[in-house]
């Protein structure tokens, strides 16, 4: 039988279906506590029970969904630590503005974002989504992940957690003063069973959860009566519907909002294919990985759920257990459905402490300690962009931190670009030793005694170099035939373009001679757009620049030998 026999969707089939559900099961597994976690965190500031649950319905609705329509055959989706800590922003910020639809708005924000990612990947903007510089990628990430241990501070000391750094930070000597000895001792040794399981026992029994069931029987049969934080009840069963609310007083906020989560989400989501991609030695589709992705969100909002993205531990798991199609990720999210509509009493007990201790080790995986170690060494531009993302995800708000990086990073390796482009430029008056000339253009241009004017250069011309174009030529004002050669320009841009028209400008105002040589394919299509080029003479175009230099010694009287090797035919032009 062929393999499209066994095809139902997104190369789904089930030839593999032991190491699909080896993998799916181990998955959820790890994702039970981290979806219980992320949930409890991201609602910290919303009054109503709904932390947990949350988590959890965001693990199985972006799980299902965006593995059964995804591009990542192997990869696991749910809530993750980037996307709860702008969840809890989100939260924090509608509910202060409108208590009553707060909640509901936040969850329509998490249904746009679902939607931008659909129109993301129908657009086909998949390959250009993590175009992002790796010194602004790690910055946020490392932001992120100081975020997340900042806040967990007070819950691992059995505090009420904040969703604010300042506040958090702010509320420490307070936290400090008032320890709850019991949760403080829970989630310490939550702490050293999740950093200090062997790696034998991790892959039996993942450490979170070993964590997650030590504390909690820890808790509740050797300290009944502590009265430390717990999740509390869940609800059981199917969840409730949330349908889209929707203020256009807060259509700004909502927006915005929406659209830092489909980039985050994004980013998160196609990040992670690609470590899937070299586990598996399988090439994902980004588009489609998209399109996935925005479907589990858009479910996750409806059903109530934290949004998700691709998660690189589960996916890791995931793959080393066995998983190989998107029948694992289906999996993983059953089983979570299992738990919730089954199990839900087993996790009210579960101390917050615990869950404070597992996001910190998340936090801490999170920071890119490799960068951050030789950041300085590699280049100190880039660290002082890493360092100034990092700042402003912690201190500021995570969508600034990512456009200020990324701004700053484009203009620097604009200007690399520029510098670049600028030290391949020829401004040729009189006598060169110049290699990229030969000898006979160099008697040409000698004998014309700095009446002729050569300016060329190579690659890509852009913006950049447009300033370094009019200024070069500026200081030469003496010639009275200018010969630009973009023989080996293979792409100008639009700025460059008008600097090139405002040349032949001033060249006509005072009187000079242009032409142009070697302008070809899109160089050629970009400068036929320009009125002012159509003003040229037809025989102001040539192919090569020997011949412009010939026709230029010609209209300006300069003798040359009676050389063979020097005297060429009736120049060659091109019209």
């Amino acid at each position: 039988m062929t393999t499209a026999r066994y095809r139902l969707v997104n190369n789904l089939h089930f030839r593999n279906f032991r190491g699909d559900l080896l993998g799916g099961m181990t998955a959820a597994i790890v994702a039970l506590p981290l979806a219980l976690a992320f949930g409890v965190s991201a609602t910290a500031d919303v009054p109503t029970n709904s932390g947990a649950i949350a988590g959890l319905y965001g693990a199985i609705g972006v799980g299902f969904f965006a593995s059964f329509c995804g591009g990542t055959p192997s990869q696991i989706s749910g809530p993750t630590g980037p996307m709860s800590v702008v969840m809890a922003t989100i939260f924090a910020a509608l509910m202060k503005e409108d208590p009553e639809t707060g909640l509901a708005m936040a969850f329509t924000v998490v249904m746009m974002a679902g939607l931008f990612q659909i129109l993301f990947g129908v657009l086909r903007l998949g390959k250009y989504i993590t175009l992002m510089p790796y010194t602004v990628i790690s910055g946020f990430m490392s932001g992120v992940g100081l975020i997340i241990i900042t806040l967990q501070i007070a819950p691992l000391f059995g505090q009420k957690a904040s969703s604010k750094v300042v506040d958090a930070l702010q509320q420490l000597p307070s936290v400090i003063t008032n320890i709850n000895p019991v949760a403080l001792g829970l989630g310490l040794l939550t702490l050293v069973i999740v950093f200090a399981a062997p790696p034998q026992l991790n892959r039996i029994l993942p450490a979170p959860l070993l964590a997650l069931v030590v504390c909690t029987l820890i808790s509740v049969y050797g300290f009944p009566d502590s009265g430390i934080p717990v999740i509390g009840n869940i609800p059981a069963g199917l969840p409730e519907l949330h349908m889209p609310v929707f203020q256009f007083k807060y259509a700004k906020t909502m927006l915005g909002y929406s659209v830092m989560l489909a980039m985050l989400g994004s980013i998160d989501s196609l990040l992670t294919s690609l470590v899937a991609d070299n586990i598996t030695h399988t090439q994902h589709d980004s588009d489609r990985e998209l399109i996935g992705q925005g479907l589990g969100n858009l479910v996750a909002g409806i059903i109530g759920g934290l949004p998700g993205a691709g998660a690189t531990m589960r996916t890791v798991i995931n793959a080393k257990s066995g998983g190989q199609t998107p029948l694992s990720g289906v999996i993983h999210a059953v089983v979570l459905a299992v738990i919730v509509i089954g199990a839900s009493p087993l996790t009210e007990p579960i101390p917050n402490a615990v869950l404070a201790g597992i996001l910190i080790k998340v936090g801490i995986d999170i920071i890119d300690w490799s960068f951050l170690k030789r950041a300085h060494q590699l280049s100190l531009k880039g660290a002082g962009i890493m360092y100034l993302v990092m700042f402003l995800t912690v201190f500021v708000d995570l969508v600034t931190a990512v456009a200020v990086g990324a701004f700053l990073a484009n203009l620097l390796t604009i200007k690399s670009l520029t510098d670049l482009q600028v030290q391949t430029m020829r401004t040729i008056t009189g006598p060169t030793d110049d290699k990229q000339i030969n000898h006979v253009e160099k008697d040409i241009i000698s004998k014309a005694k700095g009446q002729i004017l050569l300016f060329f250069f190579s690659g890509p011309m852009s913006f950049g170099a447009a300033k370094s174009i009019s200024q070069r030529l500026s200081i030469v004002k003496a010639y009275k035939v200018l010969i630009l050669d973009l023989s080996d320009v293979t792409r100008v841009g639009i700025t460059a373009s008008l600097a090139i028209e405002n040349i032949l400008k001033d060249a006509e105002n005072t009187g000079k001679v242009v032409f142009l040589v070697g302008v070809h394919g899109q160089v050629a299509e970009r400068l036929h757009r320009i009125k002012s080029i159509h003003k040229l003479p037809k025989d102001s175009w040539f192919n090569r620049r020997v011949d412009a230099l010939y026709e230029a010694a010609a209209l300006l009287y300069v003798p040359l030998s009676s050389d063979p090797v020097s005297i060429s035919p009736h120049p060659v032009k091109e019209n």
